[in-house]
């Protein structure tokens, strides 16, 4: 499911390398697209066709990646 957000985040950090904070920042981005009122036994990651992910997961890997 993050497939696609992690490599725009990459892209657009201009990075060259995945460490682990990016990776925790795009299973967090993912855990938080699912909302409080959503989450059941059935539903605790988005669907794959949430079109939600793809920009909260690139959001928080370019957020890691870029240097503070």
């Amino acid at each position: 499911l993050v497939f696609p957000g992690v490599f725009r985040g990459l892209l657009d950090a201009q990075s060259r390398t995945v460490n682990t904070e990016m990776m925790l920042a795009a299973a967090s981005a993912l855990a938080d697209v699912v909302g409080e009122d959503e989450l059941n036994a059935n539903y605790i990651i988005p669907s794959v066709f949430n079109d939600k992910v793809a920009g909260a997961v690139a959001g928080a890997v370019r957020k890691a990646a870029t240097p503070a």
